[in-house]
């Protein structure tokens, strides 16, 4: 050892280690670099040894080669360039972001689809008319979809109206109270996730329908939605509520405060924007829901603004009655009326999102 020879010791291997920390979030151009490189090696490689030298064929047992493939080459070339704890948090790092874009590369091209089918009959009246003077050999751009819009619209406010009260005090119950029937109430909870639509359909057809005499309304097609919706609305806000820190129950009662006091002033407050979230995952669950609208709204061409009397469209209901017509035209409705749906959608997140504000750490 020489003069000249750096000095090992524990505060210099803890500097070392700190500069080289690996950095979260972050790609650098080494990263880019080695991710490109092993796409175009795994390329080559796969195409030639899967679809040259060996007697295969299949673009999914290609694809499945070609990822195992490339991600043997990312870490074989970090390894090399690295080490070993770099190799690993790269190839943690390519798969969890393949995951990713395996979720989102599907949730676009339905999107897109979706918008090239039905952007073309989209025009202002769809908003503003109905089905009244539409016949066989109309355009698809005449009348509109406004009576399936006040529909839907109506349909899932006054599921959220039975729902989201109901679930809320359930999650209190079940997370707070904690009484003799919290074990009941959550298996019964279980048992209405698993619950199919059409089962629910039927149900309030069975019961409410044909045993009371009711007609087919919209009030008809919200109960059968808030079936579905509930059991959402209650799982999320219970694990909502059981993520609020203890100490701020604690803080409270030792304040003064008694439950249901600590559980209005500090506990909900704490979980708002979470019970937002909960409430978009209901709406998320039953906006799209056909099958127990079949049974229950009996569907109309014209709009009915009263969803306790007479018969009431849906846009998913829409969907599915014009979709199934031989005229192009009607088809055109169709995907026309899948694309406001998502609209509606977006727009709903949006404004469940101002709604619920931020979290409570900000």
């Amino acid at each position: 050892m020489t003069d000249a020879d750096p000095i090992i010791t524990p505060r210099t291997v803890g500097v070392a280690r700190e500069r080289e920390r690996i950095k979260i979030r972050v790609v650098d151009p080494d990263d880019a670099l080695i991710i490109g490189g092993g796409a175009l090696s795994a390329t080559a490689m796969t195409w030639l040894v899967y679809g040259r030298l060996l007697p295969l064929t299949g673009g999914l047992g290609f694809w499945v080669s070609w990822y195992v493939v490339f991600v043997g080459i990312v870490w074989a070339c970090t390894h090399q360039l690295r080490g070993a704890m770099a190799a690993r948090d790269m190839v943690a790092r390519v798969v969890i972001w393949s995951g990713g874009v395996a979720v989102l590369v599907p949730l676009l091209l339905v999107v897109g689809y979706t918008i090239g089918r039905g952007y073309h009959a989209l025009r202002l009246n769809f908003f503003t008319e109905d089905q009244r003077y539409v016949g066989a050999l109309s355009k698809s751009t005449d009348g509109g979809g406004a009576h399936a819009i006040i529909g839907t619209l109506q349909q899932i406010g006054i599921a959220m109206l039975i729902s989201v009260p109901l679930g809320a005090f359930s999650a209190v119950y079940l997370s707070e109270v904690k009484g003799r029937l919290a074990r009941p109430l959550r298996t019964a909870t279980d048992a209405m996730s698993a619950v199919p639509s059409i089962v629910a359909g039927l149900f309030v057809y069975a019961v409410w329908i044909l045993t009371f005499g009711q007609e087919q309304t919209g009030f008809a097609g919200a109960l059968a939605l808030s079936v579905l919706f509930l059991p959402t609305v209650t799982r999320t806000s219970e694990v909502v509520l059981r993520l609020v820190p203890g100490g701020l129950r604690e803080a409270s009662l030792a304040l003064g405060g008694g439950e249901w006091r600590t559980t209005s002033r500090v506990v909900l407050p704490t979980a708002r924007s979470g019970l937002a979230t909960a409430v978009i995952l209901g709406m998320a669950r039953v906006i799209g829901e056909t099958a127990p609208l079949i049974l229950t709204i009996g569907g109309a061409f014209v709009i009915n603004a009263n969803p306790f009397s007479g018969k009431q469209d849906s846009l998913p209901y829409f969907v599915y009655r014009l979709v199934r017509f031989p005229q192009e035209a009607q088809i055109d409705r169709a995907w026309t009326g899948a694309l406001v749906l998502l609209m509606l959608v977006l727009v709903l997140f949006v404004i469940a999102r101002v709604i619920g504000g931020r979290g409570p750490d900000h």
